[in-house]
């Protein structure tokens, strides 16, 4: 039974940007001569073509959305930072302009927004009351608690043995990430089941609209719950810290507690997921890099770091609208215009990280950020907790498994559809 508890091989990018296949060069003349955003991705993991083809050549330009509408890409490291750190552009999805990438964000944009979808000083207002909950301090109170469920759920994968291959997102990756949440939000033991599997439902880019759609709501109802009984049955946790801090006294609507707790609850759950399972094909890609790790698992943080880099992590959600006109790279953006800030292609900016396209756990680093959980004031308010989560993980998984391996060829691990954020559906294991 699981201890749960709540917790109060490329060149550089310099010699290969102009290499650009015939696919992404059809993508990216249609007949109006704006491209189709999201690009694809070639293959895998492997950040789609055009993005290094625009960084070479038109770094600040125009694409055209899935309802052909059209918002400004800019794929710079530079203008990326300047795109996150520039009061002149809003967050705020339901301003006219804002670029949503599909139906889904359009619906989104209509509820009630969290604080990640508001500007100063309503971000940092509602931001503020519950950033103390993921200071470097608490989370380093909450380290031994994400450690034993690590070797928790190791324990229950060695003990039940691998006569057949597992999949180390159900045994590992998955609740890992929810368990942990979960602790923190307050969620009883017995409803971990039921979350973590709607939670998967969600999240899988492989489920229909109707059954995304249908656990949504389902996570919803269960937080609108555990709300209504924190009211009266108040705990040490972050659902009774906005019920009690903030939610009785008036400063807050029911709703607004439910909408907070549910982002908690989603935002970084198929992130974290994704980021440990693309972690484990890395390493088996970096075979020298792996045996280091196994050798000295104290380079877990710097393995983190540069998979934070390597893999961007919600690399389709930093978008703005501006608010007035601006320029930026030399083009005019007037007020109105979304754009979409390619963070993705920002960490494989050769101008900034020499030899981009090349996993490298040991490269010296200076001055220069890597938008692995965003940047400026909207800089993911659990980048934190994550970062831990990974460091631990990946400092423990390999020493209790030595013997871990794929139990599919490389070119046959199951990746998310190449138009979405990157990620991995199911990694089958043995050891």
């Amino acid at each position: 039974m699981l201890a749960f508890r709540p917790i109060s091989s490329l060149s550089s990018s310099k010699s290969s940007v102009f290499r650009i296949s015939k696919t992404a060069l059809k993508s990216m003349s249609t007949t109006a001569g704006t491209p189709k955003f999201p690009f694809s991705r070639p293959r895998g993991a492997e950040p789609a073509e055009e993005y290094a083809h625009l960084r070479a050549t038109d770094p600040v330009s125009k694409v055209e959305l899935w309802d052909g509408s059209q918002a400004w890409l800019v794929v710079k490291h530079k203008d990326i930072c300047s795109v996150l750190t520039d009061e002149r552009l809003s967050k705020q999805r339901n301003r006219p302009g804002f670029p949503e990438l599909d139906q889904g964000g359009k619906e989104a944009a209509k509820r009630k927004p969290t604080f990640v979808d508001m500007d100063k000083p309503d971000h940092m207002k509602s931001r503020g009351m519950i950033e103390d909950i993921f200071s470097r301090e608490a989370i380093e109170r909450m380290r031994p608690s994400i450690q034993n469920t690590v070797d928790t759920l190791l324990d229950e994968m060695i003990k039940d043995g691998c006569k057949n291959p597992v999949d180390v997102v159900e045994k590992l990756a998955l609740p890992v990430a929810s368990y942990t949440i979960y602790g923190i939000l307050g969620v009883p033991f017995e409803d971990l089941k039921f979350l973590t599997h709607q939670a998967a439902i969600r999240s899988n880019g492989s489920a229909t609209a109707t059954a995304a759609s249908q656990a949504n709501q389902d996570l919803l109802d269960y937080i609108g719950g555990l709300v209504d009984k924190r009211v009266s049955e108040p705990n040490g946790d972050l659902i009774s810290k906005l019920v009690t801090e903030q939610l009785v006294p008036g400063h807050i609507q029911r709703d607004d507690a439910i909408q907070m707790a549910f982002l908690m609850l989603v935002a970084g759950n198929a992130t974290m997921v994704n980021m440990i399972n693309l972690g484990i094909v890395t390493l088996f890609e970096n075979p020298a890099q792996l045996a280091d790790l196994k050798k000295a698992p104290s380079l877990a943080p710097i393995f983190v770091e540069e998979l934070c880099r390597f893999h961007t992590a919600s690399a389709l959600a930093t978008r703005r609208v501006a608010k007035v006109d601006i320029t930026l790279g030399g083009k005019t953006i007037k007020a109105g215009e979304g754009i979409i800030a390619a963070t993705q292609s920002g960490n494989r900016d050769a101008d900034v990280f020499q030899n981009p396209d090349t996993f490298d756990m040991y490269r010296k680093r200076g001055t220069e950020s890597a938008f692995g959980y965003g940047y400026g004031e909207h800089r993911c308010v659990a980048e934190g907790l994550a970062r831990t989560e990974l460091e631990i993980v990946f400092s423990t998984l390999f020493q209790r498994l030595p013997n871990l391996k794929l139990a599919v060829p490389l070119d046959q691990v199951k990746y998310s559809p190449p138009e979405r954020d990157v990620g991995i559906t199911e990694l089958p294991i043995t050891w």
